[in-house]
């Protein structure tokens, strides 16, 4: 294939487009890989649609290697199967709703599975049909807030989503290893570093879910590892809690007053100053510090909620919002506050909050809905509001006072609080690191949710209905390029791995010696002839500075200058970023130089 820069349909700029945060959104716009059409929304140019295309065909490839079937469902969908599973509520403002000329309600897809499970409920009905993978590449749309990053955070992006269908959970365990395996032969392929974490099911439900990630410091996703192998996204860390304590000798409560002490650090002060210790300072970790939070649900209804914590921690919203998912998590307003009185902001106590406020006739909590940090166990001792301005309570027990986490079965314990570096692995593997990257695919053992809510059952060995259970497997490919752009690139430009490179070679005709622009028109045919990919820049008015700064922003990994050397009869073939293993820049003879990129290329490819 031999691709011409005199009449390829791109423009590359010099200056980075206004609203780019990152390197990827920089460079691919840069260098015509795409344009911006809307915020989130992207048009695809000719370069940047092959190197898509390549990155689907590796998906394809491995996809239908493991045994998956491709199928192709529409975007524009109708409501009445969302609205079966309860997503057409619990996806709130997050989908694009639209109505037909007749008053009926559709919806854009961000995700298919009703459609799957309907499918094979309208084909299948025996357990001999069963196992079945199916899976699509197509576009999905959600309505994101703050559309960032080009194409890592957008309103439309390209997903390749795959659903196991099998009769019995074992079935379902071999689909889901499957596709695990199928994506760690995916994301080798492409050359893109992953790590592959625990991670929360969130509103796709399921026992069991593990994200791909790739390493980035502009990650949106943070992620935690320990020496002794364990790696979960920060909302999937659950948090050991200590033993219970003994408070049978505990002293008793007591109210002291602490004037102008609405934060941890202004209330430790007057502590180690007005109430010292005998044996240490008081810290922030003596404190319980409580923080009104807001629920917004689905459907627009606002609920406050307090979490309780230690006060040297604070409250991660992405972890809380995890686990009280569909529902989002903001920080209470001052309205909100304004309508509970009897929370005093700054000096707020577990007295009058949750289950410690009583309950009314029909056993409903009357205080607001509170939470627990699973460290506030059963005998720990706590300084906290006393629910009066300028007023603490010390020596507040944890089980005694007021309701431990997690105290006798209730449900009153949630993991909200920050993840630090230096915490102890959940499995006792070891002091946490954290980093960051960006979510690659993610894999779900969905079980029975969707087939359950739809009806889609088979006939087992038996004659008897069963339920079928199913696994739910996600690429991003659109967000795959971006985080191949962002993982190979330099100051100068793209630095595409081959396997996705939209041409093998870039051949740069410089000067204006006629020959040079023969030779090169040569050299550029007969690598085409041989299956090489080749981007020809035969643009005779353009300099050669301008011609190599566009090689190094288009990224192609092999240059070919045929200039100046050409009146000794050679031409110079050097790699786009030469690394300590690869090739490095060389003078090649004319009449070598197909053999030799040819060779090049093959070494590329094969690597």
């Amino acid at each position: 294939m031999l691709l011409r820069m005199s009449t390829l349909f791109v423009r590359t700029l010099r200056q980075d487009p206004a609203d780019a945060e990152v390197a990827s959104h920089r460079l691919l716009v840069r260098a015509g890989y795409i344009r911006r059409a809307a915020p989130g929304i992207y048009t695809w140019l000719p370069l940047g649609l092959r190197v898509l295309r390549k990155v689907e065909a590796v998906v394809r490839e491995e996809m239908d290697a493991a045994g998956s079937q491709e199928v192709h469902f529409p975007a524009l969908l109708p409501k009445e199967p969302y609205e079966v599973t309860g997503r057409w509520t619990e996806y709130g403002p997050n989908i694009f709703r639209l109505k037909d000329r007749k008053g009926g309600d559709y919806l854009l897809a961000p995700t298919h599975e009703e459609l799957f499970t309907l499918l094979v409920k309208d084909l299948y009905s025996s357990y001999k049909d069963l196992p079945l993978t199916l899976y699509q590449i197509q576009t999905k749309y959600r309505d994101e807030v703050r559309p960032r990053a080009g194409l890592i955070r957008g309103r439309e992006f390209i997903m390749k989503d795959a659903y196991s269908f099998d009769v019995d959970d074992a079935g379902l365990e071999a689909s889901y290893q499957t596709q695990r395996d199928t994506y760690r032969r995916i994301f080798d392929r492409l050359g893109l570093e992953y790590v592959i974490v625990a991670a929360t099911s969130g509103a796709m439900g399921g026992s069991r879910s593990e994200e791909f990630l790739t390493p980035t410091a502009i990650g949106e996703d943070t992620y935690v590892r320990s020496a002794g192998g364990y790696t979960a996204n920060v909302e999937a860390v659950t948090t050991p809690a200590p033993p219970a304590i003994d408070f049978s000798g505990a002293p008793a409560s007591h109210v002291e007053d602490t004037p102008d002490t609405p934060t941890i650090d202004s209330l430790v002060a007057v502590a180690n100053e007005r109430f010292p210790r005998a044996d240490r300072p008081w810290t922030a970790a003596d404190t319980l510090k409580n923080v009104v939070l807001a629920l917004v649900r689905p459907t627009g209804e606002r609920e406050l909620l307090v979490v309780g914590l230690p006060g040297d921690r604070d409250v991660d919203l992405k972890r809380l919002e995890a686990a009280m998912s569909p529902a989002e998590v903001e920080t209470a307003t001052p309205a909100d506050l304004a309508a509970r009185p009897d929370l005093v902001a700054g000096y707020i106590g577990p007295e009058k909050l949750g289950e410690n406020a009583g309950l009314d006739a029909k056993g409903a909590p009357l205080g607001v809905r509170y939470l627990l940090d699973p460290r506030i166990v059963s005998g720990t001792r706590w300084i906290t509001g006393a629910n009066s301005a300028g007023q603490h309570v010390f020596d507040l027990v944890a089980g005694r006072d007021f309701l431990a986490a997690a105290q006798d079965g209730a449900t009153n314990t949630v993991e909200a609080a920050e993840v630090r570096a230096g915490d102890e692995a959940p499995d006792g593997s070891g002091p946490l690191e954290l980093a960051r990257g960006i979510e690659i695919g993610h894999i779900f053992a969905l079980g029975r949710k969707y087939a359950a809510a739809l009806g889609l059952t088979v006939l087992d060995h038996n004659g008897k209905a069963v339920v079928v259970t199913m696994g739910s497997y996600g690429i991003g490919v659109s967000r795959v390029l971006a985080a191949l752009a962002e993982a190979h690139h330099d100051d100068a430009g793209l630095a595409w791995p081959p396997q996705v490179a939209p041409a093998h070679v870039h051949v740069v005709a410089t000067g204006k010696d006629p020959a040079v622009f023969e030779a090169a028109e040569s050299l550029a045919a007969t690598l085409s002839s041989r299956g090489i990919e080749v981007l020809y820049d035969d643009r005779k008015k353009v300099s050669p500075g301008v011609k190599f700064a566009d090689a190094e922003l288009l990224g192609v990994p092999l240059v070919v200058v045929v200039g100046r050397g050409l009146a000794e009869g050679v031409v110079e073939v050097r790699p786009r970023r030469a690394g300590p293993d690869g090739p490095s820049a060389e003078q090649v003879p004319v009449a070598e130089a197909p053999d030799r990129v040819a060779e090049l290329v093959d070494g590329l490819l094969s690597s």
